[in-house]
């Protein structure tokens, strides 16, 4: 049972294993034959009604005619005498009419060698087709199909039967021709239109192919090779442009990567050093020397604590990267925010003047400790960047549906051409932006993380920086109402 089972599934799943092209010539070429198969079909049966529905209406006239004309005393005694005139006056083409007595003998005749009347009678048969009339009775003989129908009548005193018949297969070598040619070009156009459409779908599936082949060739070391887009303006056209872009994403997000490990190398490369340098030195003179004991204690622990901050924002951005850093927005007074950063500043920042101009009241929505952490970035940014006396100013004024929060220093500026990439991980500008003479060197990942905190919070970022003369940060916070 399993192995018939086994067996009827891989009947099943072996179309799976063809290429589209040859799936989507298989069913255009069902639908287009049951399409034409069906449109034959619809030809031959509306052949045959038509046929059919022909031989009756030519009976039913007959009928009519005929009994209309048999009420008509002239049109008796003149059939009387002549009742083959009468006859061609009443009936049309191809009904045969047959008058019989009480008994059932054949009065008058119309057609001698037509089927006698009980051979008739005889093979009447139900196997009717959907449009024979009910008051017909249908007579299948040998090689006919008649139409047979009679009606009773009183002529003076006399009861007589009128049998009328009408044969309606005279026709069947014209239809049985037309049938077969029908087929024949039925089954030559379903192959003509198998052959245009596997050859269409081909030629439509060639840059898929393409695609296909240089995908295959595409390395991770190597990710400058691109599709080549197809002249014509369709589905292959955009799938090409797609996948080009999708692989210029690929490229810059790998040489981001690249740079990123190298530059993070690089960073914890000089603490490392420095400890395993102190630690050398301390495991050879710092037994006996109290100085070269402090001055590496020291020296240990500095460098392990700008590690120690390099690690955190590293996994803050590795978190911020997986969509795993978590953020609870809350409403939040930001002036009491600012408040807080500009004290706790102020008490750290000794060599350097700190002053909040403006603070006033707005209502935000954020998370408070990465909200901080936003605020913190950018003043640690300007003191990093600000000669020994410079000053940093913090203004937090209100405006239509924002809060405007300026944060500028007099430090050594941004030159134009490296305000756009301020903002990548692990970039400072050596020409602008080295820091001043006795300050603490930075991870270059401080403003990559305030970025993604401002654009979680909706929040836009523009500056205005001059060379030599200083760097105003603008942060445009939305507001929401005053919480009651």
């Amino acid at each position: 049972m399993s192995s018939k089972t086994s067996l009827w599934k891989r009947i099943i799943n072996y179309p799976k294993q063809w290429e589209i092209s040859t799936r989507l010539t298989l069913i255009y070429t069902a639908v287009i034959t049951i399409l034409l198969g069906c449109a034959c079909m619809a030809s031959v049966i509306g052949m045959y009604y038509i046929i059919y529905h022909q031989a009756e209406t030519e009976m039913t006239i007959s009928v009519e005619i005929a009994l209309d004309k048999m009420n008509d005393p002239q049109f008796m005694s003149q059939a009387a005498e002549k009742p083959h005139e009468a006859t061609e006056e009443v009936l049309l083409p191809g009904v045969v009419l047959r008058v019989a007595d009480e008994n059932g003998n054949i009065v008058y005749d119309t057609d001698r060698h037509f089927a006698s009347v009980d051979r008739l009678r005889e093979n009447f048969t139900d196997d009717k087709m959907f449009w024979t009339s009910e008051k017909y009775q249908l007579v299948r003989l040998k090689h006919f199909m008649i139409y047979y129908h009679e009606v009773p009548m009183e002529y003076k005193g006399h009861h007589y039967t009128l049998i009328f018949s009408r044969v309606i297969t005279a026709e069947r070598p014209m239809l049985a021709k037309m049938q077969e040619r029908l087929i024949l070009g039925g089954a030559i156009g379903i192959l003509l239109v198998v052959l245009i459409v596997y050859i269409g779908i081909k030629r439509a599936f060639r840059p898929l192919r393409d695609f296909i082949a240089t995908a295959k060739t595409i390395e991770v070391s190597d990710l400058s090779t691109r599709m080549e887009v197809p002249p014509s303006h369709d589905e292959m056209t955009e799938l090409a442009t797609t996948f080009n872009r999708m692989l210029d994403r690929i490229e810059e997000g790998f040489k981001l990567q690249q740079r990123f490990v190298s530059d993070a190398s690089h960073e914890l490369r000089t603490p490392v050093t420095v400890i395993k340098g102190y630690a050398d030195m301390l495991s050879r003179w710092g037994h006996s020397d109290a100085d070269t004991l402090d001055e590496g204690i020291n020296a240990i622990k500095t460098e392990a604590e700008d590690m120690q901050e390099l690690i955190e924002k590293l996994l803050f951005l590795a978190r911020a990267d997986q969509n795993r850093q978590i953020v609870n927005k809350v409403p939040l007074e930001l002036s009491e925010l600012v408040e807080d950063v500009y004290k706790k500043l102020k008490l750290t920042a000794t060599k350097h003047t700190v002053e909040l101009l403006r603070n006033e009241e707005g209502y935000i929505m954020g998370d408070k400790v990465i909200m901080k952490e936003l605020i913190r970035i950018f003043l640690e940014n300007g003191i990093k960047y600000t000669p020994e006396g410079g000053t940093i100013t913090i203004d937090s004024h209100g405006m239509p549906h924002y809060m405007c929060l300026e944060i500028a220093d007099n430090g050594i500026g941004i030159a134009p051409e490296d305000r756009e990439k301020i903002f990548q991980r692990f970039y400072r500008v050596d020409s602008s932006r080295t820091k001043a003479a006795g300050q603490p060197g930075g991870t270059g990942l401080g403003l990559s993380i305030a970025k993604w905190i401002a654009d979680n919070h909706d929040i836009g970022i523009s500056l205005d920086s001059e060379l030599g003369k200083g760097t105003k940060f603008i942060l445009m916070i939305p507001l929401i109402e005053e919480e009651k």
